[in-house]
C-alpha cells in the first residue's frame, strides 16, 4: 500500500464545510463515544453478574481468567499500533471493541470498590476536564507537538509503576500515582486532540482516494488514543478523591 504523508502543514485550515478533516475529527469522536459506552455496559454487567465475577477473582485473589482480562488489554493496543496497516478495517473495529470490552471488565472491579456517588462526581470531573483540554488542544496556535515525548516518556512510567504497586498495594503510592496521573493526562488529552486535528488537515491536503480509506482506520487509532486518556485521567481522579466502599 503505497504510504501517505499525513504531516501537519502550518498553512493548513478547516475551509469546508463537509471537509475531510472535519468529517475524520467526527469520526473520531463518535468511536470514542462508542467505546465508551461499550465499556460501560460491559462494567455494569461484570459488577452485577456475581457468576461471573467468580471466574475473575477466587478466594486468594486474581484467577487466571482474571489475569489474562486485566492484561488483554495492553497486548490488544500494541497489536493495533504494530499492525494497523496490515489489518483490514472490519479487524481494527473488531479489536478495538473487543479492547473496550475488557477494559469496560476492569472499571467493573473499581465499580465494586468505590461507592456510585463517587464514581459519577469523577466521571463527570474527568469529562469537563478532557472537554475543556479538548477545546482548547483545537483552538490554540501553540504547537504542543514538542511535549509530545516528554508525555509518553510520563506515561510509560506511570504504567510501569502502576503495575509494581499492583503487585505491592501501596496506599501512599497509589495516592501519587493519582496525582500524577492526572497532571499526565490533562495535559495528553490537548495534545492528542490537536494531533488529531493536524492528522485530518494532513487528508485534506493529500484529498486522494487511498488518504480517505486509511482515514477510516486513523479515525479508529485516535478514538482509541482519546478513549485511553479519558479512562486513564478518570482512573486517576479516582484514586484521588474516589470513597471506597
Amino acid at each position: 500500500m503505497e504510504q501517505q504523508n499525513y504531516q501537519y502543514q502550518g498553512n493548513s485550515v478547516f475551509v469546508q464545510e463537509n471537509s475531510v478533516s472535519k468529517k475524520f475529527f467526527a469520526s473520531v469522536f463518535l468511536w470514542m463515544f462508542v467505546a465508551l459506552l461499550v465499556s460501560s455496559v460491559s462494567a455494569f454487567v461484570l459488577a452485577n453478574s456475581p457468576g461471573i465475577l467468580s471466574y475473575l477473582v477466587g478466594e486468594k485473589g486474581f484467577t487466571i481468567f482474571g489475569y489474562i482480562t486485566i492484561f488483554a488489554p495492553l497486548a490488544l493496543v500494541m497489536l493495533m499500533g504494530a499492525a494497523m496497516q496490515r489489518l483490514s478495517f472490519p479487524a481494527l473495529v473488531g479489536i478495538f471493541l473487543l479492547y473496550s470490552l475488557l477494559t469496560g471488565v476492569m472499571l467493573g472491579f473499581i465499580l465494586l470498590i468505590y461507592t456510585s456517588v463517587s464514581i459519577a462526581i469523577c466521571f463527570v470531573a474527568a469529562a469537563v476536564i478532557f472537554a475543556v483540554m479538548a477545546i482548547m488542544g483545537y483552538t490554540t496556535d501553540v504547537d504542543l507537538s514538542k511535549f509530545g515525548p516528554i508525555l509518553m516518556a510520563g506515561v510509560i512510567g506511570l504504567v510501569i509503576v502502576s503495575l509494581i504497586n499492583f503487585f505491592i498495594g501501596s496506599e501512599t503510592l497509589n495516592y501519587i500515582l493519582g496525582f500524577v496521573g492526572v497532571a499526565i493526562f490533562t495535559a495528553l488529552t490537548a495534545y492528542k486532540v490537536q494531533e488529531i486535528k493536524r492528522i485530518g488537515e494532513g487528508l485534506d491536503e493529500s484529498g486522494s482516494e487511498i488518504a480517505v480509506a486509511d482515514s477510516k482506520k486513523l479515525a479508529i487509532m485516535g478514538a482509541l488514543s482519546l478513549y485511553i486518556t479519558f479512562i486513564n485521567l478518570f482512573v486517576s481522579l479516582l484514586r484521588l478523591f474516589g470513597s471506597r466502599r
